[in-house]
């Protein structure tokens, strides 16, 4: 009988690209700076502060290559701190406002104003990059960093484009080892999205191991005996798939009965951006008189907008030590349970994105850290990563698993709809022109190199799973066909003048600033493999 389990907690931090420095401010890189304060910064400074304690805890974090480029640009790094400064200095109003006007308000003010502060002093102690401070953590053995796909693709809606999802494999595993200087074990695949045959390709690079979704298991062609509670073969390859653990995830991801909906946490939605009189909140949003989130809420989720009540800090302060708590009961109960139905110890997989813990669940932070100090004192379970528990060289069951995902649904709904699938006919041609562009002009150098260099950098931030996604969810939908469209004319652009045997220097040096991402990029990525010439 088994003893004890293993929980792998992975976290996925991804943003799409966003950098437009033709404008002053840009309200789409807010979703940057936003994470940046109430996600990334809050995780490093938990964890290295949990280090330096002494808890003995593991966890595995990936963050795409969009993100790490966007963290380490210069231009982004001040944007940055241009917007620390405007909240300090809205903080430092409110207090005062508070302090005057609306004293239930204040102590949130002050705590607002106190995480920036800290912010800014983490950011720069350092470097501007907190990528280091992650770096560290994996140096000490606390961590493991591991890497996704270019531009966060959602990979099965590409299967008969293996050039494509070679590309954005490769370049994802070298973006990896030039942002944290370490080939990584494990990749993060896109929403969970696998397809048969995947597996093969990320065993051509070097890839032990990825996460799958829950389902994935009961959908399989083959029984599988471990259930999901094993890591599994993935058909005949030597990669590892650790399958997704729905009922204890649940517990947090649900956005109707999932801790975060408690009615005692903050409410993400009202910000005095929307709330307070204009002529107060101007300087702090965008022109003209466009509200945002400034980051400073003040009320609790219960109720209507109407009747929401107060945010009490120390209410929630308890409801997240009860929610840590039952978390880890939770665990513990599967665990007892399935040891007594198995020979091994259980591996129970629990993945998120990190952009849940902090910035969507104000409280999650918190969370995360009583759960990792709790997890401590548990004899029953050990928190790890998929790397260690591979190192064991257990033999791993072998799975045949179909397409799938852990989108609404299970598999593509989510990123092939009514509402984006015309996007794709757009992007195949794309990638259809770009394999074409790789044959027809192999090795090139110079200007002609740089130009179809950017051809496949256009193609790889059309494919990026965001846009379909925002489509899908009507949120920024007007920013997201627009980013499209520039990103396919642009390519087609290069195509257009590669037809006549030509290149738009003035252009491609303009499209090469704006879009700054994957300098070491090899157009020759996209030439098209033998797989496809022949079913051509």
């Amino acid at each position: 009988m088994g003893t004890k389990a293993s929980v792998n907690l992975i976290l996925h931090a991804h943003l799409p690209y966003v950098r437009h420095l033709e404008y002053p401010k840009f309200l789409e890189e807010d979703w940057l700076f936003e994470s940046l304060c109430e996600t990334y910064i809050p995780l490093l400074r938990m964890l290295e502060k949990l280090a330096d304690e002494g808890v003995c805890y593991r966890l595995s974090i990936c963050f795409s290559p969009t993100l790490c480029t966007m963290l380490t640009d210069g231009p982004l790094q001040e944007r940055f701190l241009g917007y620390l400064s405007s909240r300090i200095e809205l903080g430092e109003k409110e207090v005062e406002r508070c302090r005057k006007e609306d004293n239930g308000c204040l102590e949130m003010a002050q705590r607002y104003l106190d995480n920036y502060l800290s912010c800014q002093d983490c950011y720069e102690a350092n470097g501007r990059n907190i990528l280091n401070g992650f770096i560290r953590l994996q140096e000490r053995g606390i961590i493991e960093l591991i890497a996704t796909a270019a531009t966060h693709c959602y990979l099965p809606l590409y299967k008969d484009y293996e050039s494509a999802v070679k590309a954005q494999i490769e370049i994802g595993i070298k973006s990896h080892i030039s942002f944290f200087h370490s080939a990584p074990k494990g990749f993060w695949l896109p929403e969970c999205g696998y397809y048969p045959g995947l597996e093969k390709i990320l065993g051509e690079y070097g890839v032990r191991w990825c996460q799958i979704p829950a389902h994935s298991i009961i959908t399989a062609r083959n029984k599988i005996l471990s259930a999901g509670y094993q890591p599994v073969r993935l058909y005949d390859s030597a990669i590892a798939g650790f399958p997704r653990d729905w009922s204890i995830t649940n517990l947090v991801w649900s956005d109707t009965t999932g801790y975060p909906c408690d009615p005692d946490y903050r409410e993400f939605y009202r910000d005095i951006g929307y709330d307070l009189d204009m002529d107060y909140i101007r300087p702090y949003i965008h022109e003209p008189d466009v509200r945002v989130f400034t980051g400073y809420k003040y009320l609790a989720i219960t109720g209507s907008d109407e009747c929401k009540r107060l945010y009490d800090p120390a209410a929630a302060a308890k409801k997240v030590a009860l929610h840590a708590d039952n978390f880890l009961y939770h665990l513990r109960r599967k665990t007892l349970s399935l040891c007594a139905e198995t020979s091994t110890d259980p591996v129970l997989n629990l993945c998120f994105d990190a952009e849940l813990f902090g910035h969507r669940w104000y409280e999650g932070i918190d969370f995360l850290r009583l759960v990792l100090t709790g997890g401590v004192r548990e004899e029953r379970i050990e928190f790890t990563t998929p790397s260690h528990i591979l190192a064991s060289g257990s033999a791993l069951e072998r799975a045949e698993l179909n397409e799938c995902s852990w989108g609404r649904g299970g598999y593509s709904d989510s990123w092939l709809d009514s509402q984006n699938s015309w996007i794709y006919r757009h992007i195949h041609q794309a990638i259809e022109r770009m394999e074409e562009l790789a044959e027809r002009f192999p090795a090139q150098k110079s200007l002609r190199c740089r130009f179809l260099n950017q051809a496949a950098r256009e193609v790889l931030l059309a494919m990026a799973s965001d846009w379909p996604y925002i489509l899908h969810d009507k949120t920024s939908v007007i920013y997201a066909e627009k980013r499209l469209r520039n990103h396919l004319g642009s390519f087609n652009v290069v195509y257009a003048n590669m037809c006549k045997n030509s290149v738009h220097t003035e252009w491609l040096v303009r499209a090469e600033k704006r879009n700054a991402i994957f300098p070491d990029i090899d157009y020759n990525l996209f030439h098209p493999t033998e797989k496809e010439k022949t079913a051509d």
